[in-house]
Order: C-alpha cells, then structure tokens, then sequence
C-alpha cells in the first residue's frame, strides 16, 4: 500500500501593499502613502527610496480601495445616439484622449435616437457610481426630467452638441447658426437661390440654431422663404427618401440642398442619385459633414466642419473639473466652437 499523498491548495501571491513597505523601510504606512502621491510633504531622499521599492516590488494602487476612500469610482459615462456616426466616434476620441491622461475611465453607450433608451442607459449608468456623464441627447429628447434627476442625485452632468436648454449645466457647443449660414451664403453666391434645408427634429436646440443661420443668409440676399422646402427628417433612409421625392414632385423646385447632419447628408445623396438628379448641375449639396469620406464621394461634398476632437477634450476637461472640485455647475456656462467650410465640387456650378 502507498504512501497517502496530501494535496494542498495552491498559495495566490498576495498583492504588495503600503503596509509590505512602510515595514520594510520602518516607517509609517501614511508617510509611505505620501510619498508615492509625490507630496512635498515629504524629503527627497525618502520619496525616493519608497518609489524605488515600490517598484521593485511591483506595487500597484488597489483602485477599488482608492475609489473608497476618494468616495469617486473614475469613471464617466458617455451617452451618444450613434457611435457609427464618425461625429460621435470623433467626439468619443476626444473624451477619452483627456479621461486617459487624468486618470478616468470612460463607459460608452448608444441612444440610437430613442428617448426611452436614452433613459435607461442613464439609470444604469448611475446605478453604477460613475462619477459624471457627458451626453449628446437623442433626436426625440423634448424634455431633460431625466438629466435633471441625475443632476440631483449629486452626479455632474455635460451635454454638447443637442443640448435640452431647461436642464441647467454646462455645455459644449459649435457655432451652428454661424455654420449653416455660410454654407447657405455660399449657395447663393454660386447662384442658386431654391435652397431646401433638410434637417433635424425642431425641438432640438441643434435644430433651431442652424434654421436661424439658414433663415439669416436667406433674408440678406432678399430671398424669401419657402415654408415647404423646410423638412424635419426622422433618422431613416425610406423618410427621408419620402421627404426628397416629394419636394421634386410638381411645382417649383429646389435647386439645392443644405443637409443638416451626417447621416441626412449621405443619405440625401444616394437619393438624388437614384432619381438621377445630377450633382451639382441639376441640384447642389452641402451638408454638415465632418467624415473624411467627403472628399472622396463622386463628387467630393462641400461641407460644414465641426471641430469633434475639440469638442470631445473641452466636454472632458469642463466635466472632469467639475468632479474633482465637488460642484454640479461651472463658470464657464457654454463653450462654442467655431466650424470652417471647405468647398468642393458638389456645390460650384454659377448661374440656375
């Protein structure tokens, strides 16, 4: 009969801790906690020893202990309507470049353009203890009830881009009317003078800015509005091919196009394409555009630019200072981006 043979469980290494320091160096663990924040509180020569050896023997913070006792878990939250969408992915990059570099992690999720989702992923968010939020809210959003509740619950809230103007906080914006009537102006000045403005919900603060800009450049060249070249399209293909086919139907007809977002944008294209409308001989386009992609449509799409990287980094650099000094509103109440126009093919064409 063989010896009986003990199985023990395996020992996990224990993490190194401030405490495995401070006793190897016979200090205190709070002198040793000091030192490896970089507080001057503390002699050079001893910082220096407790970095060293904190590196030596692999010491990593606990982040959990370290959310505990800073009461901030160094997370935000980001709700936008569409990540596809390369505004939003661009925007996306922008947060994360500064959360990275300030020691924040960020969660991401989608609205796709629905209120009751939009809604549900701020209470799950906020079930999470995320330390703030950043949001772009959906084409349906009329009302903020549900920012306003995260704002009371003690959680910093920046909204940029479509913005609910009730809601009382920050706010990262471009100069949409500013925008919309350049890109009117230029149309004119290249000698159309039917412009349709294809664009969002009408509720939207987005919405409004840019119809202003749009009625502003109408009104200083003398031309009147007209009402029915005025389309406020859901975020679908068949509508917005419904929208397009009526305005061409009878009567008198546009003879080019301002296009309010990226998705109207492309999407208005492929449908004056597929009624064999020649761009821009028959009908001119320019759209809000921000996706490089531009350039290389047949032909290349005058568009509106915003500065998304800018607008991501300002939104997490306005958001994380508001977490780290306690408060739920800021100084600097809107921060507003300017946007540039680069003219391409899809809208030269003089005389019509």
């Amino acid at each position: 009969m063989g010896k009986a043979v003990y199985l023990y469980p395996m020992q996990t290494p224990q993490p190194v801790t401030i405490k495995d320091i401070a006793r190897k160096l016979g200090i205190s663990a709070s002198t040793v906690s000091r030192a490896l924040r970089g507080s001057t509180e503390i002699n050079d020569e001893t910082r220096k020893l407790v970095q060293e050896l904190a590196k030596e023997l692999k010491y990593t913070p606990n982040p959990i202990a370290l959310s505990l006792k800073e009461k901030r878990s160094k997370v935000i939250g980001v709700i936008v309507p569409e990540i596809a969408n390369y505004f939003c992915s661009a925007v996306i990059a922008g947060i994360e470049d500064i959360a990275y570099n300030m020691g924040y992690h960020v969660v991401i999720f989608q609205s796709h353009e629905k209120y009751e989702r939009e809604v549900t992923n701020i209470n799950l968010l906020a079930s999470r203890r995320i330390d703030g939020l950043i949001i772009s809210v959906s084409n349906e959003t009329k009302k903020g009830t549900h920012l306003a509740e995260l704002i009371d619950k003690g959680v910093p809230v920046v909204m940029f881009d479509r913005i609910c103007d009730e809601i009382d906080t920050p706010r990262v914006v471009t100069d949409d009317a500013g925008g919309a009537y350049d890109a009117t102006s230029h149309l004119i000045e290249q000698g159309y003078r039917r412009i349709a403005h294809l664009t969002m919900a009408p509720y939207l603060s987005v919405t409004k800015n840019r119809m202003k800009g749009y009625m502003e450049a109408l009104k200083k060249y003398k031309i009147p509005v007209e009402k029915k070249w005025i389309v406020h399209c859901d975020f679908d293909f068949a509508n917005i091919k419904k929208a397009l086919v009526k305005l061409f139907k009878n009567g008198s007809k546009p003879n080019a196009v301002l296009a309010a977002s990226e998705r109207i944008a492309i999407d208005c294209f492929e449908v004056l394409k597929e009624m064999k409308l020649r761009i821009p001989v028959d009908i001119a386009m320019v759209g809000f555009f921000d996706n490089p992609v531009c350039r290389f449509i047949d032909p290349p799409l005058t568009a509106i630019h915003q500065p998304t990287f800018d607008i991501g980094q300002s939104a997490a650099r306005l958001l994380i200072t508001m977490i780290e000094n306690n408060v739920l509103h800021h100084q600097y109440k809107t921060i507003e981006l300017k946007t540039t126009m680069e003219v391409r093919a899809s809208s030269m064409r003089k005389g019509g």
